[in-house]
């Protein structure tokens, strides 16, 4: 008589997970099956059966081992156990990066165990067969990625709760009583997680810091800041230490120094800059050649290693260019005033000097620290003025001064020759491969109190490409200089494009009629720049400059040079902006450092610090990417009764992105509130599709539409659907 096969009852229960996860956390400790009960709070015999049951299982599968009799232990190197990061949706699931798989692996609402967003965890992974798609279990968070979180604080009798606007943070944080400081019910707060009990749902934390109340600007603007755990004052010892230091000009520090003061030199910046990082010299020689100086602030001479102030820049490094504000790197003291290259005065810089060719060749080069003193300043207009008219005269209309007034022959001269030049540059420069991403720039009309009145696209005309080629040349030629010569250094590298995403590119743009070619990444490059071109003042640009931008590795620092794929270098560093980048302020050091003869400095130290930079570059670009959003929000605030005409630039199963072509805010219309028919999601045609007419709505379709709801906090804004446009 064949043996009967007993059916699993279905309220047994599989402890496998948490006794991997008990092991895990415990990973040089043995446990039996009492042990792993009372850790589990289960003492009764049935659920203990269970447990030895699953440990024989678990052993059986090599996913644990009998270190002796009765006692367990997780295997040391588990073909399921891997470390990684979670990336949470805003559905509360979430998924684990790890460059072990080549597709991330799923994690149930139930089976994050505490993880947050880009915490870095550990993962138990199961249903790894064939045709399967990979689901895991935390086993543990082995480093939170941060602690600190911005809300509005819910304040109750005897306790609080802060709920964030993000929606990858799935959880709303408990402060105790005595933890809720001096914060009012509703206020904005900066929290920090403290704890997580075992059997409480949420976290327990404390309220930091007031922010103020909702919706109001500064209180928004400090949000964005606090929430990428970005400052927004200088501690007081920094500034005390920084005003103290000696700014004044020293004859004794121009002698060690090349006297550049009696060459012309000038700078083109921003109207509204008050940094002015860069200044061009032009001189030229006897021999028909150029002498081209690009002098730098020479930020390193003040900016001492191992001072509180060196620490701080370190720590920030990166000044953020909010829309209202900049937080910079350096106290005002320096970046405004000593280490910015102001119009008629001498200042210490660190210079790049090229003598260069009729036809753009660098025929010699320089590198050292310098003395200059700057003739003139421009604003890109100015500048952009005389170039387009060849004119001395700048008009009172595109005078930063507020008046007409006449440059001398001698720059007008200067500022043609070296729009010349750097055309030639740039020419080659996109022979060679190089893309041009000349993506619009939203910038806003601001009043007294920073509140938008009106917004304008900021466009790179030739003064601009002007400045570019000439730091480019200084970038990659000091990267060059010490690169050749095999010493560690800090470069700024840029890997090829992601060919899954130009894939998903090319499904989008294949809508308005574009492609990209694929043979080879020398095409890749002409193509998206041919696309570039094509796609130039049409409806769909910005769509089309978002997907391809996206498509994009993302540039970094790193001492392991690989060149930069958008610039079509082999050697690249950034060297010319050490007021608001620290990675400059290195570069500065170890040029000087190896100028003066030292001999290669430790790869691994400077790679660390390489990763800080490009870690806070990251949260620099999306504080000031969620500055631009609010300031949108609050334009679009006041013209809620206006129709808008917009372009579709997404499409999803619960409704249509859609961006205004006048301002480029974006919005989304709810798939609900298209009234004309009844929408569902086509997948394959990304587009919304009519029951009953066939109606569609597509990415690049141009619609009208007016405001229902514009959020500050969330920073988002929702429209209503008026009509097609003809």
């Amino acid at each position: 008589m064949s043996k009967k096969i007993r059916k699993p009852i279905k309220n047994e229960k599989d402890f496998s997970s948490k006794i991997i996860k008990i092991l895990s956390q415990n990973a040089n400790k043995p446990f039996n099956y009492k042990q792993i009960g009372a850790k589990l709070e289960l003492d009764d015999t049935k659920s203990r059966n269970q447990i030895i049951k699953d440990l024989k299982i678990l052993a059986s599968q090599n996913k644990i081992i009998e270190s002796e009799p009765g006692k367990y232990l997780i295997k040391a190197i588990s073909q399921d156990y891997y470390e990684g990061t979670i990336d949470m949706t805003s559905r509360k699931t979430a998924y684990f990066i790890c460059p072990d798989f080549t597709e991330d692996v799923f994690i149930p609402t139930n089976n994050l165990n505490r993880a947050l967003d880009k915490d870095k965890v550990k993962v138990y992974v199961y249903n790894r067969r064939k045709g399967k798609r990979p689901e895991g279990e935390v086993i543990e968070v082995v480093e939170r990625n941060k602690t600190d979180f911005v809300g509005v604080i819910d304040i109750q009798n005897n306790f609080a709760f802060v709920s964030t606007a993000n929606p990858k943070m799935y959880t709303d944080i408990f402060i105790p009583k005595d933890k809720i400081g001096e914060a009012q019910n509703g206020d904005v707060v900066l929290v920090t997680i403290e704890d997580w009990p075992k059997r409480a749902d949420s976290p327990f934390g404390s309220v930091v810091k007031v922010l103020g109340k909702p919706g109001e600007h500064d209180t928004e603007i400090h949000a964005i800041l606090a929430e990428y755990g970005l400052p927004s004052d200088f501690p007081t010892e920094v500034e005390v230490y920084a005003q103290k230091i000696d700014t004044s000009i020293q004859a004794s520090e121009i002698a060690k120094r090349r006297d550049m003061r009696d060459t012309l030199t000038f700078t083109i910046d921003p109207k509204d800059a008050k940094d002015f990082d860069d200044a061009l010299s032009f001189k030229k020689l006897e021999n028909g050649n150029y002498e081209i100086g690009i002098h730098i602030a020479d930020v390193s001479y003040y900016l001492e290693e191992g001072t509180i102030l060196d620490d701080e820049a370190y720590q920030r490094a990166t000044s953020v260019y909010l829309v209202d504000r900049v937080v910079p790197m350096l106290p005002e003291v320096l970046s405004n005033f000593a280490c910015s290259l102001r119009p008629n005065e001498e200042k210490y810089t660190f210079s790049a000097i090229f003598e260069v060719s009729e036809n753009a060749q660098v025929i010699n080069q320089w590198f050292g620290r310098t003395v200059i003193y700057s003739d003139q300043r421009f604003a890109y207009e100015e500048a952009q003025y005389i170039i387009e008219t060849k004119d001395n005269t700048i008009p009172e209309e595109t005078s930063i001064t507020g008046s007409s007034y006449v440059v001398s022959d001698e720059i007008v001269n200067a500022t043609l020759k070296l729009d010349e030049l750097a055309k030639i540059l740039r020419k080659k420069r996109m022979a060679n491969g190089a893309i041009s991403f000349d993506k619009v720039e939203v910038k806003f009309d601001l009043n007294a109190e920073g509140e938008p009145e009106g917004v304008y696209f900021k466009i790179s005309k030739d003064a601009n490409h002007l400045i570019e080629e000439f730091m480019l040349l200084a970038n990659r030629k000091v990267a060059e200089y010490i690169g050749k010569q095999k010493k560690t250094f800090v470069y700024r590298i840029h890997d090829e494009p992601n060919e899954d995403k130009l894939i998903a590119m090319q499904s989008v743009i294949a809508k308005f009629g574009y492609k990209i070619d694929f043979r080879n990444k020398g095409d890749i490059s002409k193509s998206l720049n041919a696309l570039m071109e094509e796609v130039n003042g049409k409806k769909e640009q910005n769509l089309i400059d978002t997907l391809a931008i996206r498509s994009m590795s993302k540039a970094k620092y790193s001492t392991d040079n690989i060149g930069h794929y958008g610039l079509a270098f082999d050697y690249y560093s950034h060297f010319t902006s050490p007021i608001r980048r620290y990675p400059d302020v290195m570069v500065h050091r170890l040029l000087q450092y190896y100028l003066d003869g030292g001999k290669s400095v430790d790869e691994e130290t400077y790679e660390t610090k390489c990763l800080h930079c490009s870690n806070m570059e990251g949260l620099a670009t999306n504080a000031e990417r969620d500055s631009i959003k609010y300031m949108q929000v609050k334009y679009m605030q006041d013209h809620k009764d206006e129709e808008f005409l917009g372009v579709i630039s997404g499409v999803t199963e619960w409704g249509i992105y859609v961006e205004i072509v006048s301002n480029k805010c974006e919005g989304m219309v709810r798939i609900r509130e298209i009234k004309d028919d009844y929408y569902t999601f086509d997948e394959k045609q990304y587009a919304l599709v009519g029951a009953t007419s066939d109606k569609i709505l597509q990415l690049g379709d141009e619609i009208y539409v007016k405001v229902k709801n514009a959020d500050l906090v969330k920073k988002q804004l929702d429209f209503h659907f008026l009509r097609r446009a003809e």
